[in-house]
């Protein structure tokens, strides 16, 4: 950083007021006192400090609904409610965390102004205040199907309700294909007051009542509901219409997509242990590195923040895209191969400097 003449001077005589203030933060303790200040800066002067965190256990009790993602989206959740102090420091104390990694989507008992090591662990015991049965976005029909059959439902039921999907109100537009269809919500449905086929019929019925408040028409309907399935795989949150215009853009051009969410779909096992030869096979619909246009079918349940967002995507001529940071989410856009490849890198770098 550039220092002038002048703060040269008189930077040693700032020195001892910076201390005093550092130490009357800690000093001040209790509960909900700040840790750090201004995300490194202080008086404009850089010093050593993370980023913003609260001490202790908290205050007063506060019920926060938590967000499916990592730990710097769940932290920007909380810090918008004042129960941690930023965003940074739950996504650092997460990372650290073990446990961190079995938090569950739904609403949460938390307190307020909790440092942020405190919020994680607090939220790895999932004491979660269960209103009824919970479809997380991006969630497979196989995946529903597990934590129905986990809430109580007979499994039996479960498994013949959806092998039925005419019966559950599904459109003739869908093709049969119930992937995508069953809305993610939180449903007052309980086994022993709603059937199967009931609660799942629910979740139709929410997925056409969005799809009529978007005006969205009937020969539209599921491949907007395709799309949107892989936005809400890929993208974070505030990228979703730059990741929908990339597949557009990709479409038109009548290039595969070349997404690992797909083929992870398909194979039905994660990206990682996908071979070469399984990505590179053309008879396979859900090789997307080598196969052009959609999948046969949606790959989860998409949000309706993800259908708005392929209805309206942001003009770009995009068609690469890189998330650079998995703790902050920055993502980089790009209609050049080899920025593309720069970004890649600079993914690589942060990576292995974060123990990835």
């Amino acid at each position: 950083m550039y220092t002038s003449r002048r703060d040269r001077r008189t930077k040693k005589s700032r020195r001892p007021l910076i201390i005093a203030v550092v130490a009357v933060l800690v000093v001040v303790g209790g509960l909900g006192a700040w840790t750090v200040a201004n995300d490194g800066y202080l008086f404009g002067i850089r010093t050593p400090l993370a980023a913003p965190d609260y001490e202790g256990a908290g205050g007063e009790p506060v019920t926060v609904e938590v967000p499916q993602g990592n730990g710097y989206t769940i932290g920007a959740a909380l810090a918008e409610e004042d129960v941690v102090a930023s965003a940074e420091a739950f996504a650092q104390a997460f990372n650290a965390n073990p446990e961190a990694a079995a938090i569950q989507p739904g609403t949460h008992e938390l307190k307020l102004r909790m440092s942020a090591a405190s919020a994680v662990a607090l939220l790895a015991e999932n004491n979660v205040v269960r209103g009824g049965l919970t479809v997380v976005e991006g969630h497979t029909v196989a995946q529903i199907q597990a934590t129905m059959i986990e809430a109580g439902w007979p499994e039996e039921d479960v498994k013949a309700a959806i092998a039925d999907p005419g019966a559950l109100g599904l459109p003739a537009e869908a093709g049969g294909e119930l992937e995508g269809w069953l809305a993610a919500n939180t449903y007052e449905a309980r086994p022993d007051s709603t059937s199967a086929a009931d609660v799942l019929k629910q979740m139709v019925d929410l997925t056409v009542e969005e799809l009529d408040t978007l005006d969205v028409p009937a020969n539209q309907r599921n491949d907007l509901i395709i799309k949107a399935s892989l936005v809400e795989r890929e993208a974070p949150d505030e990228y979703r219409g730059e990741v929908a215009r990339v597949i557009e853009n990709r479409l038109a051009a009548n290039e595969p997509l070349g997404l690992d969410a797909i083929d992870s779909y398909g194979r039905k096992k994660p990206s990682h242990e996908i071979t070469t030869q399984e990505f590179q096979d053309e008879s396979f619909p859900y090789a997307s590195r080598v196969v052009p246009g959609l999948p046969p079918t949606a790959i989860g349940a998409p949000s309706k923040a993800s259908l708005e967002a392929v209805l309206n995507p942001p003009e770009g001529a995009w068609r690469w895209y890189v998330t650079v940071n998995l703790d902050t989410q920055e993502t980089k856009f790009t209609d050049d191969y080899d920025e593309f490849l720069e970004f890649r890198n600079e993914y690589q770098t942060w990576a292995a400097e974060n123990g990835y």
